[in-house]
């Protein structure tokens, strides 16, 4: 019962933060949330394009504290934060700032799991634990291009894999620069829909099935050196043993 009240602090704790930042834009013709749809981004970034020309500073810490709160709490709707960050600062901008920011939100799950949640997730999703357990078991030589794949094959639960990680022994180190990188290209296609945002329709747009295909193509290339390490390591130890 005490992690789940700690868990339940931290994320009230959360809400009031960012609620409190919210409140710095009243009466500034700005009503600050997180968008629903493609045409409620598109109205969203258009009000914050306009008012950071004045309040930077602002739409900034408002951004940031939005963008690792729906990471944290695993809250869906990323694409639309990634998309307004490249809306409100450009593609070269935006893209660091967004491969830093998933990767910090993402850690902050990956802790809340490992000390508040751990038990319920076990409990509630025990055959995906059992499962991703055994695959970082058969992988441990090359973990790090392992969860790299993971994170670049475009069908992976993202979400699932923070919450999991700490429970199946994946260390923090190795999981945040993992998704630093391994979302760079999701990441960059985002961004860049977001700087030519008035353009685009919809989501289809931006996530065609070429693009599909070429993340799978990336994911299964940074599998690649992995196998390599595998395949090589065994002789390596036999000309050491020697």
């Amino acid at each position: 019962l005490k992690p789940i009240l700690s868990l339940v602090t931290v994320f009230a704790a959360a809400t009031f933060w960012l609620y409190f930042v919210s409140t710095w834009f009243n009466g500034k013709d700005v009503v600050v949330h997180f968008p629903q749809n493609f045409e409620d981004l598109k109205s969203l970034s258009s009000m914050l394009r306009t008012y950071q020309e004045e309040h930077f500073q602002l739409v900034m810490i408002m951004f940031v504290s939005a963008y690792v709160y729906k990471q944290t709490f695993a809250i869906p709707g990323s694409v639309f934060m990634n998309i307004l960050g490249g809306a409100l600062l450009g593609t070269w901008v935006s893209f660091p700032i967004v491969c830093f920011l998933s990767a910090t939100g993402a850690s902050c799950c990956y802790l809340l799991s490992k000390h508040f949640g751990s038990s319920l997730v076990v409990w509630k999703f025990p055959t995906q634990v059992y499962s991703l357990r055994s695959r970082v078991k058969a992988n441990e030589d090359r973990l790090f291009f392992f969860l790299l794949s993971a994170r670049l094959f475009p069908m992976t639960p993202n979400w699932l894999l923070n919450i999991t990680s700490p429970i199946i022994g994946v260390p923090i180190h190795l999981f945040f620069f993992s998704v630093a990188v391994g979302l760079m290209p999701y990441n960059f296609i985002c961004v860049q829909t977001g700087s030519i945002l008035a353009s685009v329709k919809s989501l289809d747009d931006v996530f065609s099935l070429s693009t599909f295909m070429g993340m799978l193509l990336v994911a299964m290339v940074a599998l690649l050196p992995g196998i390599l390490v595998r395949k090589f390591s065994p002789l390596k130890k036999e000309k050491t043993s020697v």
